[in-house]
């Protein structure tokens, strides 16, 4: 009995380990410097979309919700929420994640090569 609530215990630490490590927590103020890649096509304001949308308030959204904004092929129909996973996915190849999660093309074309940046930028988007 004592053996089996150990084992529990070990995969129940092994598993949050395991989530923290890979959605590891980034820090605001570095993804505010990484955001500065975005600022030519995305704004912070709601209600102000450029040639992508607004992403005030992206973290937590539906994707493909933004008002106002009216360039979403790739998007259009989307059923899932912009949580950290998705965004991590997304950042990282905006292209071939879409196309794996509904099989549409994307128009953006920039990637988030560094992990830790993608972390640091999704971190500074939950403060938006």
């Amino acid at each position: 009995m004592i053996m089996r609530g150990c084992m529990t215990f070990c995969m129940v630490i092994t598993t949050v380990f395991f989530l923290n490590s890979a959605y590891a927590s980034g820090d605001a103020a570095k993804g505010k410097k990484v955001f500065k890649k975005c600022k030519a096509c995305h704004a912070l304001k709601a209600g102000k979309n450029k040639t992508g949308p607004s992403l005030a308030g992206i973290v937590g959204k539906k994707a493909g919700s933004v008002s106002g904004y009216t360039k979403y092929k790739g998007l259009k129909g989307a059923d899932w929420i912009w949580d950290e996973e998705n965004l991590d996915g997304w950042l990282k190849n905006p292209k071939k994640w879409l196309k794996a999660k509904n099989g549409k093309k994307s128009k953006m074309v920039y990637k988030l090569k560094k992990e830790k940046d993608r972390a640091n930028l999704i971190e500074y988007l939950k403060t938006k």
